[in-house]
């Protein structure tokens, strides 16, 4: 059969034109973002999360958006429940096409979410998610985690705990991942630090769940010199509440994983506990370039100020568009290549993933609780910028699966 040159070009042409209009398309087409949190469960972090998230992307909009295309996220509530955050992944993923997946609040859920990420390929920042777990023993080659995990926040309590003369140490931590892998590391660390301490009390309240007098009354009968607390929301105000008035606070020394955040000490209020050490977000007291930028930016656009919530979704979109800038494609695995290593801007000032573990190196603040007025705020506090407390990649090795590392 012949086939005229005149046909050839004729084919040429139409082809081209077909690519043409695809490329077309594919231009017009948004970058999709499935977010999936805990909007309906733990909203006074997951409400300043999203206007977190929305001033990021509403400002890369604005700007031109990622390779000429519009960024849209596409957000759904898991209600703090692993088996929904699933039914949600399937449909982003099968439904929506989203190109890359973000979230998580409680560590069950970001888990779940990190699996589905490794079995069907598809890159999964995860925002708040704070295991150990997530980037080592269940990491995986599509996940990566952006707040400083429960070993790098107990280890920055750890140099502040260890200055205290206290020698038996109580913990109270919620009976899930979190807890118990916050318990975990700042047991180890601090037992690595100071060998003379010993921990004569663990209790284990159901998350949501605590019954604050008899936890305090079963702690309390172990006789510690200090207590090292991992409970947040409403059962840290049921704790707080009890302690203060049993007399327990401040009397007793407390080191405590997030209770120094805008979230939590805005419920607190005048019962905030004075001297208790802790990670936490002094927004009022930072000075600043990026973290003054982001909070007037912030502030101009919800008439509000930020919260730790407010950062991290901020700051999980600006790591998002940095490794689709870098790898010039929403293509998975190019994405898993640019997000190795990949440098990006948070509000706290500049972080990095680590390609060995994929852990973020941006960090937190560590102070002690004070009132002002009739608030709770954070003193004497100073930044701990998280890539001097990653452990080190021996640590890692030991814990983080093989094929994670590939």
């Amino acid at each position: 059969m012949k086939c005229t040159k005149s046909a050839v070009v004729g084919v040429l042409l139409g082809m081209a034109t077909v690519t043409g209009l695809l490329a077309q398309t594919a231009a017009k087409t948004p970058i999709k973002i499935g977010e999936i949190n805990s909007y309906s469960t733990m909203p006074q972090f997951t409400q300043p999360y999203r206007q977190g998230w929305q001033l990021a992307v509403e400002e890369i909009n604005v700007s031109g958006g990622l390779l000429g295309r519009k960024v849209e996220v596409i957000a759904r509530d898991d209600a703090g429940k692993p088996e929904e955050a699933l039914r949600h992944a399937v449909e982003l993923t099968s439904n929506e096409k989203v190109d890359v997946l973000a979230g998580g609040f409680l560590s069950n859920v970001g888990l779940a979410l990190a699996d589905y990420a490794k079995k069907n390929k598809k890159v999964f920042i995860a925002s708040e998610p704070l295991t150990d777990a997530l980037v080592w023993e269940k990491g995986n080659r599509y996940t990566f985690r952006l707040r400083p995990s429960t070993y790098m926040q107990a280890a920055m309590l750890v140099e502040e705990a260890a200055k205290l003369p206290a020698k038996r140490w109580a913990t109270i931590a919620p009976n899930y991942e979190y807890g118990q892998s916050a318990v975990a590391s700042f047991k180890e660390l601090l037992m690595a630090k100071r060998p003379d301490v010993t921990f004569v009390s663990e209790q284990w309240p159901a998350l949501g769940k605590l019954e604050a007098g008899t936890t305090l009354q079963a702690t309390m009968q172990s006789k510690p010199d200090a207590i090292f607390n991992v409970t947040f929301g409403a059962d840290l105000a049921k704790l707080v509440r009890e302690g203060n008035q049993r007399g327990i606070f401040p009397k007793t020394p407390v080191v405590s994983l997030l209770s120094g955040e805008p979230e939590y000490l805005e419920v607190l209020k005048g019962e905030t506990p004075k001297g208790w050490i802790v990670t936490g977000y002094p927004w009022d007291q930072i000075d600043s370039r990026e973290h003054a930028s982001f909070a007037a930016s912030y502030y101009r656009r919800f008439s509000e100020y930020p919260k730790v919530g407010s950062v991290v979704g901020y700051a999980t979109m600006q790591a998002i568009f940095s490794a689709i800038k870098k790898a010039n494609s929403t293509d998975s695995e190019k994405l898993v290549t640019a997000l190795r290593g990949l440098k990006f801007s948070t509000p706290f000032g500049p972080a990095e993933f680590r390609a060995i573990d994929h852990q973020s190196t941006m960090g937190a603040y560590v102070g002690k609780l004070s009132l002002r007025g009739n608030k709770g705020t954070m003193v004497q506090w100073r930044y701990a910028d998280g890539k001097a407390y990653l452990p080190s990649d021996a640590y890692v090795k030991a814990r983080r699966p093989a094929d994670a590392m590939k």
